[in-house]
């Protein structure tokens, strides 16, 4: 009966007052700003692009009304100033697939028959609070769902849109996948020449065309602020000794300077005019009212639990096709750590054994991390100077758990602030658990 009469007091709500709920409910979020923005940053730039941009543009779009009415009918306006916004409509481990993919042309459908360039999966636990994010290489040889036989992964959306390429995720890896974003690149090329570029570390020299596909590229080794089509050819460049795998890599560094970007009150003031191409080059399968809910769990992430990792594998060349061939044990491997949460219980076993990659700026640094890991306990197994792009701890077998790697980024203040990818190929050193770079190039 109390029900009841609250449902016929809330339907007599004035237009009036539901607007002076949102107004409330705006400025509440405004001064969680500063701490959603942080989370958001860890999060990287398909976060921030995505979730952030499209939570945003949504409220302050006038079609939005009735998506709206959700919030009204459960009456989450008028108990805004009661509430927190914790309610949850989820209480298990939500996998959001996250693609980007290309454009076919000036003034053509920004979603139909387009390949996806990038293909991430935001696997969410809000039980404790923390964010994987897994890369799944576009060239990845697999079997496309519903008979379409055999081909590169990305083509799954050029031939059967966002139904086919989840279902061929949720075959290949067993992932289930729960909601999906896609955003279109050509945005992305507007949002990053909106918010006036991007600062990027640029590895190497990168000179490369590609007339048919309207690609060019023509980037210097050393810093630079990237325009849209700079940032476009920076993570579309593909002549890498590792094929694929060192596009994907860039991207997701390309993602994390993004992040930092967004930080920066010049970037924040252009973020307005930037939300503008959200509309038309995102869309989503997300409600409104769960937009809100992952927003409301991103402020209360622990940050030292996201990781990041690549589904692993090995270039290989047919004819003039090349593709990233999938290890099925590793990649069950980096699934069971990054989807299921399954590590290695250390307790009755040795401390990882560490290795480190440094170069002549930080040798002295290195030194000192070897002689504090080794007092602590640590078999330091492996060391080599090599000229790498980016600092990072980089985990390669299931004993180099969270707790570890919290641990050490607690202890050493070397590591405090290295981004964490799990990495079971063992790319740089084969006898160590994991790997920590320390580079001063970025």
């Amino acid at each position: 009966m109390s029900e009841e009469k609250n449902k016929r007091e809330f339907m007599q709500l004035t237009q009036e007052s539901r607007e002076q709920g949102l107004s409330r409910y705006l400025r509440q979020k405004e001064k969680e700003q500063d701490n959603l923005m942080t989370i958001l940053s860890i999060c990287l730039s398909i976060f921030i692009i995505v979730i952030g941009t499209f939570f945003t543009y949504k409220y302050f779009k006038d079609k939005a009304e009735a998506e709206n009415e959700l919030f009204y009918k459960k009456n989450e306006v008028v108990q805004l100033e009661k509430q927190q916004l914790t309610d949850k409509i989820f209480n298990k481990r939500q996998n959001i697939l996250i693609l980007g993919v290309d454009s076919n042309g000036e003034g053509s459908d920004p979603f139909k028959n387009t390949r996806s360039d990038t293909i991430v999966i935001l696997s969410i636990n809000p039980k404790n609070k923390s964010i994987n994010i897994l890369s799944i290489p576009r060239d990845s040889k697999v079997y496309l769902a519903e008979d379409k036989g055999i081909d590169k992964i990305n083509a799954a959306h050029a031939i059967g849109g966002i139904d086919l390429i989840k279902e061929t995720i949720e075959k290949t890896f067993g992932i289930k996948i729960h909601n999906y974003i896609v955003f279109n690149t050509e945005g992305v090329v507007k949002f990053i020449d909106a918010i006036g570029g991007v600062p990027v570390y640029v590895e190497k020299d990168m000179i490369y065309n590609d007339y048919s596909g309207k690609l060019h590229v023509n980037l210097t080794k050393g810093n630079h602020i990237l325009s849209g089509k700079e940032s476009e050819g920076f993570l579309r460049f593909r002549k890498d000794a590792l094929g694929d795998i060192g596009r994907t890599s860039r991207q997701q560094w390309f993602l994390r300077a993004l992040a930092e970007r967004m930080k920066d009150p010049e970037a924040i003031a252009k973020i307005p005019e930037a939300l503008k191409i959200a509309d038309k080059y995102i869309k989503s399968n997300l409600s409104l009212f769960q937009m809100t809910q992952y927003a409301a769990l991103a402020t209360g992430l622990d940050l030292s639990k996201i990781e990041t990792a690549t589904m692993p594998g090995s270039p290989n060349k047919k004819g003039s096709i090349s593709y990233w061939i999938l290890d099925p044990d590793k990649c069950r491997e980096v699934i069971n750590r990054m989807v299921y949460n399954k590590t290695t219980d250390i307790k009755n076993n040795r401390l990882p054994r560490a290795g480190i990659i440094y170069n002549n700026e930080t040798a002295q640094s290195a030194m000192n991390l070897k002689q504090e890991l080794e007092a602590a306990g640590y078999l330091v197994n492996c060391e080599k100077r090599s000229k790498l792009p980016h600092s990072q701890i980089c985990g390669h077998t299931p004993i180099v758990t969270r707790a570890i790697i919290k641990g050490l980024k607690k202890n050493y203040e070397e590591l405090t602030d290295l981004q964490f990818v799990y990495d079971p190929i063992h790319r740089y050193c084969m006898n160590s658990d994991f790997t920590v770079i320390l580079s001063q190039s970025e």
